[in-house]
């Protein structure tokens, strides 16, 4: 496959790690070529080093590719990050300054002034800070980082409803998925007939703040963040996969369900018009069914890329209230920043 471009992994062998191999493998621009991770695994071949948890089988050529350490002596330019926020910040930093391409999944970097925080169907045009991380910080290569798991859902039914009728402020109440807490997460006794209502990690500050710097305007050197403020709630639950969230908001001007459904229903956005190869045809799915989406049923939708949009309808508080479903791990991690990459491959930053 000598047309295709060679990319590595970081942290390949956890659980944000292992979906990056997943939804690489049979990739029609990538070829996964270097597997890095923590010492204790650097050294072995891949399929002794990670306890894979993923549906699919690890992929056969991979299984005794050894893996190496998180050094930036890869062989490839382009690098996606699964590793943990407690290392990530200066391992990412590393590779960028090594000249290596960042597309990261963790936190370390997100809300960094030079960053750009990227959903491509939503603010496409951050990606031009990427000059200016490049001339303030020395670097020949980058970071770009995609969002926390419940704000990309959250922000791809926002960004329509934004721009089409402004929103002043909101209410979410998040109801997450085990797998987004990692493996093996919280223990089955814990969770079992119950709901954890906190989420560690800042996770209640990442929704208030991440999608006011997405939904944000690129002003020269910086991002002009959106002026809404957002009050959220996030609780743990016993569900596999998908993240659901319970949105009440205000809008600055007033529209009914119906307009807000059409908004939401005709949204489509650059990776659609370029037909990137992780795009989902509909980034966005309005269901009408009353009782809709649900994590089992619907988290799949757009090959886990989509967000499911349903039970828009008048807020007796704020304006218009909603629910919306998105896959945690695949749009909510690994496949966005895969997406991220598509985007930077067809403009040029590769």
């Amino acid at each position: 496959m000598p047309n295709k471009i060679p990319v590595g992994v970081l942290g390949a062998t956890g659980a944000v790690g292992q979906k990056f191999v997943a939804l690489l493998e049979n990739h029609p621009w990538f070829e996964l070529t270097e597997l890095a991770a923590s010492d204790r695994s650097a050294g072995k071949c891949y399929e002794d080093a990670t306890a894979w948890r993923q549906y699919k089988p690890v992929p056969e050529r991979l299984r005794a590719t050894i893996v190496k350490p998180c050094e930036p002596k890869l062989d490839c330019r382009v690098v996606f990050s699964g590793l943990d926020s407690s290392v990530a910040g200066e391992v990412e930093e590393n590779f960028a300054r090594a000249g290596y391409i960042v597309l990261s999944n963790s936190k370390n970097h997100r809300m960094d002034d030079d960053v750009p925080l990227l959903i491509p169907e939503v603010n496409p045009e951050h990606l031009g800070l990427i000059k200016v991380q490049r001339e303030r910080r020395g670097w020949t290569g980058a970071i770009v980082t995609n969002p926390n798991c419940s704000v990309i859902g959250l922000v791809m039914a926002l960004a329509p409803i934004h721009r089409a009728f402004g929103v002043r402020r909101l209410v979410v109440t998040t109801m997450q998925a085990l797998s987004g807490a990692g493996y093996p997460g919280p223990s089955a006794i814990d969770m079992l007939g119950n709901v954890i209502p906190f989420i560690g990690g800042a996770e209640e500050e990442k929704v208030e703040t991440e999608p006011l710097k997405i939904m944000g305007t690129l002003d020269g050197d910086h991002i002009r963040f959106a002026d809404c403020r957002i009050s959220a709630h996030t609780n743990r639950v016993f569900v596999e996969d998908g993240h659901m969230e319970f949105v009440s908001v205000e809008l600055e001007k007033k529209a009914t369900p119906d307009e807000v459904a059409l908004a939401l229903s005709a949204f489509a956005s650059l990776p659609q018009e370029l037909k990137l190869p992780s795009a989902p045809a509909r980034p966005v799915i309005v269901t009408e069914d009353r009782d809709r989406p649900q994590p089992r049923l619907d988290r799949d939708a757009g090959d886990g890329m989509s967000a499911v949009v349903g039970r828009i309808r008048e807020c007796p508080v704020f304006d218009i209230r909603f629910v919306v479903l998105s896959h945690n791990t695949i749009r909510g991690a690994a496949g966005a920043s895969i997406l991220n990459a598509e985007l930077m491959k067809v403009q040029g930053y590769f």
